[in-house]
């Protein structure tokens, strides 16, 4: 349905390079569900009607003054009911090798909430309930905009595949690693649904709260300078070492107060604490490997029943954020207020241990990890060497491009060098080659 829904990309959206419409794939696709149908035509039906639904939600324009307020839906989005042949799309649904699926077998849809709650972000995403038959409302997140969530959707695949391997050996299945997982369905190359993920709260707003000048920093940091005043000397001071030192002296980390506040017993303390470890270790180590960017504290969630990380907003992979203006050279998040979370030992004892057991186990199936990143990597429906951000820094290249009247065939030709420089990475991280030499996993 996503394929065959391939042109459906708003007017302004047309011009830009990251939304390619590959005309050949959408005709197979429609000729598939038009067989499809023939066989199955109640379920591609009801499919197809939720799709529509879910896309006009998706791009239902709202206005600055609804940001963060609930919204009456039109009646063309509310009036679908029950389509008890299509499961709920963020559900888990069991596989069953009979294949004989019954009403029984999986929640299906029953309808969505009458209001939506409109998020703050640039292209306004609505938090809606959708109603599933095993009685349950599963919230959801539907996006549309600048954002191709067919890339999202498939790093989730990439992180599942992980978490398959770290299940199957003894002693990262032990220790529980893994990556924990949300659901991504593309519906359009710019619109689809995420799943919402319950319990959970950005590190940045626990950290200095939404307004930027609470949280727990404006709590326990009594006599600290605020976060803004830390912006205001990082930008003004020439020398950004000094100024980055000062900083540290003046903000200091305050994680670990999470793990006070919400886990009052000892056991239960020390046993979440340790589970916010693994889970840091883990994500670090896979992010890693897929050069995964843009991890400010927004997009990395922490869960206030679990203490386990969430990431979100897997937009920038393959090292993307080496072109950004300011190169992100990191390869994981592990800022002061992360290591303070992990307790006395900070990254010398469970996290390091971790680290080494979850990449010893990539670099194990590498093969399979490999194949994977291949196939999407070489995707001709997204041109992510063109993304968004790297459209933007090239937007200068392509205007002079114009001039000279270079065009089409190299622009394809450099995103199969960029695909192919991608690959070649992924594979050197996971043959442990890193600082110019081959490393053993301690030494990686």
């Amino acid at each position: 349905l996503a394929l065959a829904n391939g042109d459906r990309i708003k007017d302004k959206q047309r011009s830009r390079n990251s939304f390619v419409v590959d005309m050949d794939k959408k005709l197979a696709a429609e000729n598939l569900l038009e067989e499809l149908s023939s066989y199955h035509g109640a379920i591609i039906r009801q499919m197809k009607q939720m799709v529509d639904v879910y896309i006009k939600l998706a791009e239902l324009e709202t206005r600055r003054e609804d940001t963060n307020k609930r919204i009456q839906l039109p009646r063309e989005i509310r009036c679908l009911r029950q389509l008890e042949l299509v499961p709920v799309v963020t559900a888990t649904v069991p596989i069953d090798c009979t294949c004989q699926y019954n009403e029984g077998s999986f929640p299906y849809f029953k309808g969505l909430a009458e209001s939506v709650m409109v998020m703050n972000g640039i292209n306004a995403p609505k938090v809606v309930e959708c109603f599933g038959s095993d009685g349950h409302k599963y919230r959801q997140l539907a996006k549309s905009g600048n954002d191709d969530l067919r890339q999202d959707a498939v790093m989730e695949q990439f992180f599942g595949l992980v978490n398959t391997f770290l299940r199957n050996h003894r002693d990262t299945w032990k220790r529980r690693l893994g990556v924990r997982t949300y659901k991504v369905v593309p519906f359009t190359p710019s619109a689809g649904i995420l799943e919402w993920v319950d319990g959970t709260v950005p590190l940045g707003d626990y950290l200095i709260g939404s307004t930027r000048n609470g949280g727990a920093h404006g709590r326990y940091g009594i006599g600290d300078w605020s976060f803004l005043k830390c912006r205001e000397h990082m930008s003004n001071v020439k020398d950004k070492r000094i100024a980055f030192q000062e900083v540290c002296e003046n903000f200091r980390p305050v994680l670990h107060y999470f793990f006070l506040e919400r886990f009052l017993q000892p056991a239960y303390w020390f046993e979440k604490r340790l589970a916010y470890t693994r889970s840091v270790a883990a994500s670090s180590m896979v992010g890693y490997i897929v050069g995964l960017g843009d991890r400010h504290a927004m997009n990395i969630l922490i869960d206030q029943a679990t203490a386990e990380v969430v990431h979100i907003d897997l937009g920038v992979a393959f090292e993307q954020g080496l072109m950004l203006k300011t190169p992100e050279r990191v390869p994981f998040r592990l800022t002061r207020d992360i290591i303070d979370g992990m307790g006395v030992t900070g990254v010398e004892g469970v996290f390091r241990r971790c680290c080494e057991k979850t990449l010893s186990v990539m670099r194990t199936n590498k093969e399979a990890l490999l194949t994977i990143v291949e196939v999407f990597i070489h995707d001709p429906l997204y041109k992510w060497a063109l993304s968004p951000l790297k459209a933007l820094q090239r937007q200068k290249e392509m205007d002079d491009d114009l001039e000279t009247g270079l065009e089409g065939p190299e622009d394809e030709y450099e995103g199969n060098k960029d695909a192919e420089r991608a690959l070649i990475r992924v594979k050197q991280k996971l043959d442990g080659y890193e600082g110019g030499e081959m490393r053993s996993v301690h030494g990686q």
